[in-house]
Order: structure tokens, then sequence, then C-alpha cells
């Protein structure tokens, strides 16, 4: 019997949606939270509550615990679900919620610690026997001990942020003369980006394809993997486009990724859902890169393939209930693809922000919208551009990427640049379709420009911050609202990025 009659979800946009619909099947009452920005937001309208919890910027609002914890005790919640990114990974508030009396929806505090903590998730990894790229699991200290590490394991390798992700504090070293300014740059950017500057070297592997494991285990010992996820398709560092099962997995592979997953889980006494990331290189053998402690944006393609839904999953087991499936009754059944619909300029990947002027989902067999706009709704400057999660399933392979193509055409979006064109282009794709890819892909197949420089891109967000602040958008009535009209704008006031 689940324990919860009322949950707090500490979240907004598609994912708050996902985990409202969930609670409703289950007959849980929801409770949302929103930031000023967001007060007509639809994950507001859904919710049985909905309470203020500061205003629009995040650092102001879904990121501060104390207001998120105060919410759900006057709205007498039992539990918050954190879904993914702002406080999801933060072992800090998972204990805060816990002593407040509170059940958390995720996995035990200190297993967010050690797999937030890059170096400390390598070590217990190997000390489980679970197989990790080569390198080092102490923080590099200076440039002379860089030198020695590389001299040992070879050129190129990887210079990573040991407590952070999404491509921050991550430098590349092809060469020796590389070494000074590759260590400098990354350090400054991990310590700016999550305010630790440690910094550890991995052997960079080439042409690596990204696939990862979705696990779930309960508190009485059971522990699953659901098969895994192809998740190579992306740009700086971050997924674009996923789908289930992967193209060059068999099922003696994924027996054995899955129980390598299943023993990372086990070795940080994970509770819950959970991602277990692994880099494959061209001779099939698999490395450990990182685990997600959270529901992960691509959950809907493993959903699509084995029948579970995963949100009820995570519900029921943080109500102590075990899982209501074993590892032998985990098939897959299909094919699914997932791509992420950003407002962003397709040229440049720089976030737009306005109005939906028009909007109109896909529908007909095998599609599926998670989304969490509706036409009029605002893009706003202080968020993450997503839109949708748009999916696609079928029989096989190519079922599902003929039902995606067909999807993307009938999407229909105005009033803000979006990245659909750009998904178009590869599901229309050779290699693509022949299932050729790695993580270069996009970068090998579609010229753009450079990658704008991190100061560029702080110049951008502060300009667009302000311009809102000033109420001043009528300045781009006629003009794209993409990241580098906001670019522009902060130039032509003089702004300076830091």
């Amino acid at each position: 019997m689940l324990k919860f009659d009322k949950i707090l979800i500490a979240n907004r946009g598609e994912i708050a949606v996902r985990i409202i619909r969930a609670c409703r099947d289950l007959g849980i009452k929801t409770v949302a939270v929103y930031s000023e920005a967001d007060r007509y937001s639809r994950h507001v309208e859904l919710a049985d509550e909905a309470i203020c919890i500061g205003p629009p910027p995040s650092v102001q609002s879904y990121l501060v615990m104390q207001n998120v914890i105060k919410a759900a005790k006057s709205t007498g919640a039992q539990a918050v679900h954190p879904g993914y990114g702002f406080l999801s990974e933060n072992a800090e508030f998972a204990r805060a919620v816990d002593q407040a009396g509170l059940t958390f929806i995720g996995p035990p505090a200190s297993a967010i610690a050690m797999m937030g903590d890059k170096m400390a998730a390598r070590a217990a990894m190997q000390q489980s026997g679970v197989p990790v790229v080569p390198g080092t699991v102490d923080p590099i200290e200076s440039e002379e001990q860089c030198r020695q590490v590389i001299e040992k394991i070879g050129l190129p390798v990887l210079i990573k942020a040991a407590g952070g992700g999404g491509g921050k504090g991550m430098r590349v070293v092809h060469s020796m003369d590389d070494i000074e300014r590759s260590l400098r740059s990354a350090v400054s950017e991990a310590g700016s980006a999550f305010g630790d500057s440690r910094v550890y070297i991995e052997k960079y592997i080439s042409e690596p394809r990204h696939i990862e494991i979705q696990i779930f285990a309960d508190i009485h010992g059971n522990c699953c993997y659901l098969g895994e996820r192809e998740c190579s398709i992306q740009r700086r560092h971050q997924k674009v486009i996923e789908e289930a099962p992967s193209p060059i997995v068999d099922q003696a592979m994924r027996r054995k990724m899955g129980e390598a997953a299943v023993a990372a889980a086990r070795a940080c006494g994970y509770i819950n859902a959970g991602t277990v990331e692994f880099l494959v290189d061209g001779t099939g053998e698999f490395y450990f890169l990182e685990m997600n402690t959270r529901l992960q944006v691509e959950h809907p393609v493993t959903e699509m393939v084995t029948g579970i839904d995963m949100v009820v999953e995570q519900i029921r087991v943080a109500s102590g209930l075990p899982l209501s499936f074993t590892q032998d009754d985990i098939k897959i059944s299909g094919h699914a693809i997932e791509c992420r619909i950003y407002a962003e300029d397709p040229a440049t990947f720089l976030p737009a922000v306005g109005k939906l002027k028009k909007y109109r989902e896909p529908s007909g067999p095998g599609i599926r919208v998670d989304s969490g706009v509706y036409e009029g709704a605002e893009i706003s400057v202080y968020y993450d551009p997503l839109i949708a999660k748009l999916v696609a399933s079928g029989g096989n392979r190519e079922i599902a990427c003929a039902r995606m193509r067909r999807a993307l055409k009938e999407y229909t979006i105005a009033g803000v640049v979006t990245n659909l064109d750009f998904h178009r282009k590869v599901l229309e794709n050779e290699k693509f379709a022949a299932g050729k890819i790695s993580t270069h892909f996009i970068e090998q197949n579609y010229s753009g420009p450079d990658d704008p420089d991190p100061k560029e891109l702080q110049l951008a967000a502060i300009a667009a911050v302000l311009a809102d602040h000033r109420s001043k958008r009528s300045v781009f009535s006629h003009a794209k609202s993409t990241g580098s009209r906001w670019l522009e704008y902060g130039r032509r006031m003089g702004l300076r990025a830091s």
C-alpha cells in the first residue's frame, strides 16, 4: 500500500507535468511550486495545489531548499519528487527533506554525494570491479603531475571536473604543449561552475558511443537493470536524441553492461531509479563514465520498450514497497526514439525566447509528446528552453524512425526559433539510419559556427535577463528571439563579460 496521499513536485515544465500525471494515476494529490515567471504554467494548472516560492531567477526560487520544504510542510505533502535538474542531485537537499520528516523520492543522500564526486565514484567502481577509463582517482595538483600521468597512459586525455558534468570543466589534451593552458582553463571553469576546482585525468576515447543503463533498486535488496539507451547524438556534451535499445547492443552485451550497472548501484547503497553511463569504444569494450542519481530526461524511451511506468515505480519504491518486477520480467520489445525539442537557433544552438504564437503537437500511432507548454505560453530567459520531448516507437528501429520523421513534419511551432529542422536532418542522415554514430556525430556531419566562447554565452545571458528586467522586449519585436540576438543587444548596451 502506498504511504503518500499528497506529493510536492520540486520542479517545473514537462517533468513536473509528467510527475503530476503519474500521481493522478495513483490517486495521489499533487502540489506544484512555481516562480513568479511560471504563475500561468501548465504544471501549475494541472496540480491540485500550487504555491509560489520566489522570483523568476531559479537561485531565488526553485533552488532555494528552505522555500521548497516550507511549501511541502505548509500544504501537508508527505513526500517531495525532485524531477531532474535543479535540486534533484543535491545531497544536502535530500538530507534536508528527510530531516524535515518528509520522504525524498530518490536515492539516499549518501549515494548522491558519492556518485556526484566523479573521483570518488571512479574509486568505488574500481573497487567493485566495474570497468573504468584508465586515469586518476585523485585530483591533479600540478602541471608536472599532469605530465607524469599523461606519459603513463598516453595522449590524448581528458582533464575533467571532479564535481560536475555537462561538459563544463572539461578539456581534451592532444599535445604536451597544451597541458598548461588546458589544465588552467579546466580548473578555472570547474571552480566557477561547481564551486569545486578539483580536476582529474582519464584517457580520451576517440569516436566513443555513449550508452547508459537504467537501473532500479528497492529497500528490500532487489536491484534490476531495464536495458540500455543510446545517447550518442550530443552537442557540447549535452544529449539531443536518445533511443532504446542501442543499435549495437546484443543480448550478451546488454547482460554484461547491466550486471556492471547493478554492481555500481550496490557499491553506493543505491535505492530508487538511477542511470549508469558508459563509454563504448570501437571494439565494444565499455567503461564507467558516471552515475546519474535521478530520473533521466530520456526515461520515456525505456518506458516505451519495457512497459514500465518509471515515475509510478519511483513512488512505489519510496513508499517502501518492493519492485513490481524481477530481472526475468524485463523484456525489451520494439524500439523507441526521443528528440528533445528546444527553443534554440539550430545554427548556433544558442537559446531562444518568446511566446508560442502557434503550437500544435503531432499525434498518431506510436507518438508520445511530453511537454509543459501550450499555445500562448512564454519561453522564458530564466530557464532551460526545452519545449517538449517527442517520442516515437514501433516494432523495430526502422518503424520508430519513420514515425519520428512523420511526427517532426507534423510538429508546428511559431513564435520562437526551434531545432525541429535540425532533428529532421539527423533523422534523414544515412549514417544515423544505419546506426553508425558516435558522440562526434553532430560536429562531423553538421557544419556551423564554432562553439561560442563561454564569456560570449555569459554576456548573452546577462543581456537577456537585463532586457527582460527593463521590459524592453519591443526592441526585438521584428527580430529572431535567439541567443545571438541577445548577444548583439548586450554589445549595444556596452555590457562586458567578466
